[in-house]
C-alpha cells in the first residue's frame, strides 16, 4: 500500500475481474453432512520476493462444508520448507481448538480427532517425534502446540499427495484447470444455477 507498483495494480485488476465475472459464487452448506471436522494445511516456503517470508494457508470443513479458511504471510522467515509447513500446522491447530470450543458451546460434540492433512512428510515426522533436535529449537513452541493436540487426540495428522492438497490454492497461484477443480472441491458453486 505504501509503495504500489505496476505488478500490484495488475494483480488487483485481475482479482476485480474475477469478482465481476462471478457474482453468484457462494458456499453450499449441506444439511445432511456429518458434523465432523477435517482440515488441510499448507505453506509456500519463502514465497515473498521482498522479505522471503512464507505464506500459511489452511481450510477447515465441517462435514463437506467449508467453514473456515486463512491465508497469511508468516511473521518470521523460515529456514526450511518443513519449518514453514510446521508453522502452518501450528496456526491451524489453534484454529481447530477454537472451533472445537465453539462446536461444544453449540452442543455439537465429536468423539473422533479432527483429520488434518499435510503434504510435507518431514513436518508429519516432526509432529510425531518426541525428541527435539537442535535444529528445531526455533520452532519449539509450534512443536509443543501441535504435538500436545495430537497427544490429546484433538487432531490426527495424515499425509496427502501435493496434487490433492486443497490448501494449495490459499498459498500459491494455480493453473486455471487446477484452480477450478480446487474451488469445486471447496464447495464453491454458482448459487443461481440449478443443482
Amino acid at each position: 500500500m505504501s509503495n504500489p507498483l505496476d505488478s500490484h495494480y495488475k494483480a488487483a485488476i485481475r482479482v476485480l475481474h474475477y469478482l465481476k465475472l462471478s457474482p453468484a459464487q457462494g458456499l453450499f452448506f449441506s444439511s445432511t453432512s456429518t458434523p465432523t471436522l477435517k482440515a488441510f494445511a499448507d505453506s509456500d516456503w519463502a514465497s515473498c520476493p521482498d522479505s522471503r517470508r512464507s505464506i500459511t494457508g489452511f481450510c477447515v470443513f465441517l462435514g463437506s462444508s467449508l467453514i473456515s479458511w486463512k491465508t497469511k504471510k508468516q511473521n518470521t522467515v523460515s529456514r526450511s520448507s518443513t519449518e514453514a509447513e510446521y508453522r502452518a500446522l501450528g496456526s491451524l491447530v489453534c484454529e481447530l481448538q477454537w472451533l472445537q470450543f465453539l462446536l461444544t458451546d453449540l452442543q455439537i460434540s465429536s468423539s473422533t480427532p479432527t483429520s488434518v492433512y499435510c503434504d510435507n512428510q518431514s513436518a508429519i515426522y516432526l509432529a510425531h517425534n518426541p525428541v527435539f533436535h537442535e535444529r528445531t529449537k526455533h520452532i519449539e513452541i509450534d512443536c509443543h502446540i501441535v504435538r500436545e493436540k495430537i497427544q490429546n487426540k484433538l487432531v490426527h495428522l495424515l499425509p496427502i499427495a501435493s496434487a490433492d492438497q486443497l490448501a494449495d490454492m490459499f498459498t500459491k497461484s494455480l493453473p486455471a484447470k487446477q484452480f477450478h477443480l480446487s474451488i469445486s472441491k471447496l464447495g464453491l458453486c454458482n448459487l443461481h444455477s440449478p443443482t
